[in-house]
């Protein structure tokens, strides 16, 4: 079992700036796929960004929609996930989700095992 938990959310002005952390414990292993994703009210589940990992060598990629803005990142102790998101846009409101899948491929679906409860972040113009 994995447990993930969201932290970080909040409400800020278009422009600004908020770090989502996500807590992970359980049986995280050597490889898998980590990410974030968010979704809004009406619309579907939306990938920010994952991290691939297959034993020690571990890739980042970011959705097109928060490259430049949005940087994910992982503690070396494989403890806890980050978003960075800078210069935040009103678009950018929605409920962000940690979630992880052991197995490290097709890490862009949103077929993942686990998931957090959620942070809601929002954004105003």
């Amino acid at each position: 079992q994995v447990q993930l938990v969201e932290s970080g959310g909040g409400s800020v002005q278009a422009g600004g700036s908020l770090r989502l952390s996500c807590a992970t414990s359980g049986n995280i292993g050597r490889s898998g796929c980590i990410g974030w994703f968010r979704q809004t009210s009406g619309k579907e589940r939306e990938r920010v960004g994952h991290i691939v990992t297959i034993g020690s060598i571990s890739r980042t990629y970011h959705a097109d929609s928060v490259k430049g803005r949005f940087t994910i990142s992982r503690d070396n102790a494989k403890t806890a996930l980050y978003l960075q998101m800078n210069s935040l846009k009103p678009e950018d409101t929605a409920i962000y989700y940690c979630a992880f899948k052991s197995a490290p491929s097709m890490c862009e679906g949103g077929n993942y095992d686990y998931w957090g409860q959620g942070t809601q972040v929002t954004v105003s113009s």
